[in-house]
């Protein structure tokens, strides 16, 4: 058996905080609804000369000066967005400039919105077998800030900027993710529509309809994680659930009988951050101590597409 471990993570937070209180005083909303409804306090918004290279660039070089690996063995670097600062170059194309990668390093910008990550994270698997040098970097990384309505409470409540970056190592007798995909395409549920469609690039949300979807996808998709891995769900030693609402978390820890304690989440400070939620999440438990080596993780991701995606990623 072959696959890839997790070295060494970053991230990455913007420095302006954009707490429930401050939302009260621009839209009909308080921090007690905006609590009860998503778990949320906090959220973090590009400011001034911050954006989303800035943020992949900063999550980056913490994970590589980690993990200790020189640029120059990264084969592979993809990031999962949707909100990248061009629609060409990719990010990942810049952060080979940047971070000095050589250049026939496998490099491109993946979009499976808030699954993106944990689809990277398989494809970088799957890469790596092929690529001359084992490494790779993979990061998520959203601006939601760009797309959100400030008119629709029902939204802009919910999401933030971030960047979560992981160097990952290929080894033939390191673990397969075991990982699990899928999607159920649906541009009603879930959508933000194109430059030059007519259309506001907003995000557009039926809430009620991602509750029912995400209640019934992310319990299964841990469940068929834990199969393949020919586990059972009580000998994972973390979770790494994306952040897009408390309840939706506590619906599934309820619904697979988890240890709450194995599913310490960051919403309430960082709020839904797509892509990037669950590798920002990944490396606040890599540097609490809460992750630590030789521990599995399973992380899942759900959201637009409509998507899923989850694996099991063993620490280094």
């Amino acid at each position: 058996m072959s696959g890839i471990k997790l070295l060494a993570t970053g991230s990455a937070l913007p420095q302006h905080v954009i707490t429930n209180h401050d939302l009260e005083q621009i839209m009909d909303t308080s921090d007690e609804w905006i609590r009860t409804r998503t778990g949320i306090g906090a959220r973090h918004h590009c400011r001034g000369e911050e954006c989303h290279t800035s943020l992949c660039l900063d999550a980056a070089r913490k994970a590589l000066e980690r993990g200790g690996i020189d640029p120059q063995q990264i084969g592979v670097c993809l990031v999962a967005t949707l909100t990248q600062d061009h629609l060409t170059p990719a990010t990942a194309c810049v952060l080979q400039k940047e971070l000095g990668f050589q250049e026939d390093t496998i490099c491109f910008d993946l979009n499976a919105a808030c699954s993106g990550f944990v689809y990277a994270l398989h494809t970088a698997e799957c890469l790596l077998a092929a690529a001359k040098r084992k490494y790779a970097l993979v990061l998520g990384a959203e601006v939601l800030s760009r797309v959100m309505d400030l008119t629709d409470r029902s939204t802009c409540v919910l999401f933030g900027d971030g960047a979560g970056a992981a160097i990952l190592e290929w080894g033939e007798d390191y673990p397969s993710l075991c990982a699990v995909m899928g999607s159920r395409g649906n541009r009603q549920v879930l959508m933000i529509p194109g430059v030059n469609t007519g259309d506001p690039s907003y995000i557009h949300m039926d809430g009620k309809e991602v509750f029912r979807f995400a209640v019934e996808v992310l319990p299964r998709c841990a469940k068929e994680v834990a199969a393949k891995a020919g586990i059972s769900l009580d000998e994972v030693d973390r979770f790494a659930f994306h952040q897009a609402n408390q309840r939706i978390l506590d619906h599934a820890i309820k619904k697979l009988k988890l240890d709450p304690a194995k599913c310490t989440g960051n919403i309430a400070h960082t709020g839904n951050t797509s892509a990037a939620s669950v590798p920002i999440l990944l490396d606040q438990l890599v540097s609490s101590g809460q992750l630590r080596s030789g521990q599995k993780v399973l992380c899942a991701g759900f959201g637009g597409g409509l998507t899923w995606a989850g694996a099991l990623l063993q620490l280094a």
